[in-house]
C-alpha cells in the first residue's frame, strides 16, 4: 500500500510526524512525504525534530514545487493521502482545485481517482468561510478530521491524544496501528 502525507503551514505538525513514526514500523506500508516551506518553519517553531529528521522517516520525498513527481498523476496507484496539518490556504486550495504546489495537485488527483483524502485543520475558531470551505471538501469526498481530544480515554499526556488522533486517522486506511484505545461502553 502507498500513502501519500503532506504536511502543510498550520500549526500541529506533530500530527504529520507522529503519523510518519507509526508509518514507518509498517513494512507493507509506502509513504510519500510532501511538506510545505510552512510546514517546515513550524517543525523549528513547535518540536525538537528537524526538517530533515522528519523527512528521514518517509519513504519519499517530493518537493512542494514538484508538479511532475509521480504522485501527481492518477496512473500512480495510492490508497490516499492525508494533509496533516492542514492549513486553511490549503483547505482553500484543494476546495477550488487550485492545484499551483504538489500537496494541492496530490489531493487533487486522490478526489477525482476516487480514493481517500483525509484532511487535518487544526485552526479554531473557524469563520463561515472557513465552514462553507469544509463543507465543500467534504461534498467532493474529503473525510475532515480535525484534531478533536477523546477525552474518554482518560489521557495522561498531550502524546495520548496525539497518538489516538493518529490511530483514528490511520483506522480510515483499515490501518490498525493499536494506538486507539476502543470505546467498550461504560465501566460498571
Amino acid at each position: 500500500m502507498r500513502l501519500i502525507i503532506g504536511m502543510s503551514g498550520a500549526s500541529g505538525v506533530i500530527y504529520g510526524i507522529r503519523l510518519l513514526e507509526v508509518l514507518q514500523e509498517a513494512t507493507d506500508i509506502e509513504t510519500h512525504l510532501v511538506m510545505s516551506d510552512s510546514s517546515k518553519l513550524n517543525i523549528a517553531l513547535e518540536t525538537e525534530w528537524s526538517a530533515n529528521n522528519v523527512k528521514s522517516l518517509a519513504d519519499h520525498v517530493h518537493s512542494d514545487k514538484d508538479i511532475a513527481a509521480n504522485i501527481a498523476s492518477g496512473s500512480f496507484k495510492t490508497a490516499g493521502m492525508v494533509i496533516a496539518p492542514c492549513s486553511m490556504k490549503t483547505l482553500s486550495a484543494v476546495a477550488n482545485s487550485y492545484a499551483d504546489n504538489l500537496i494541492v495537485r496530490a489531493a487533487d488527483v486522490v478526489l477525482k481517482e476516487r480514493r481517500r483524502l483525509v484532511m487535518v485543520p487544526r485552526e479554531t475558531p473557524l469563520h463561515t468561510g472557513h465552514c462553507d470551505l469544509l463543507a465543500k471538501v467534504s461534498r467532493i469526498g474529503a473525510i475532515i478530521a480535525p484534531p478533536m481530544p477523546a477525552l474518554y480515554i482518560k489521557p495522561k499526556t498531550v502524546e495520548d491524544l496525539i497518538d489516538h488522533h493518529v490511530g483514528r486517522i490511520l483506522d480510515l486506511f483499515d490501518i490498525d496501528s493499536a494506538l486507539v484505545r476502543r470505546w467498550q461502553g461504560p465501566q460498571k
